[in-house]
Parts: structure tokens; sequence; C-alpha cells
């Protein structure tokens, strides 16, 4: 993995960890800048496709 995409997609995962943490998606969100919508979307494509599925989590 080349370091653009551990830019892009660390921030990602860590909202899905993040999320997992507190057990509250809306704080998560609200917390990392990200909507809800966007976070189901890369939860979708982590539980999919795994550390693979993380190279499309755009």
């Amino acid at each position: 993995m080349t370091t653009y995409q551990e830019k892009i997609i660390k921030p990602r995962i860590g909202l899905l960890k993040l999320a997992e943490q507190l057990g509250n998606v809306s704080q998560a969100c609200k917390v990392m800048g990200y909507s809800r919508d966007t976070f189901y979307r890369y939860k979708e494509l982590h539980d999919q496709g795994g550390e693979r599925g993380k190279l499309y989590m755009r």
C-alpha cells in the first residue's frame, strides 16, 4: 500500500473503529466529520472486502 493510500484509508478505518469503541455511529461521525451515509458505505465496503475493500473506500 502506498503512502497516499495510507493517508486516505487510515482516517476511514479510524472512523469505523471509533464508532465501535463509542457504540454510537452518529457521535463518531460528528467527531470525525463524516456523514452517517458515508460511514455505512465505508462499513459495507470493509465488511465485504476486508483488507482489499479498504482500497475502494473513496
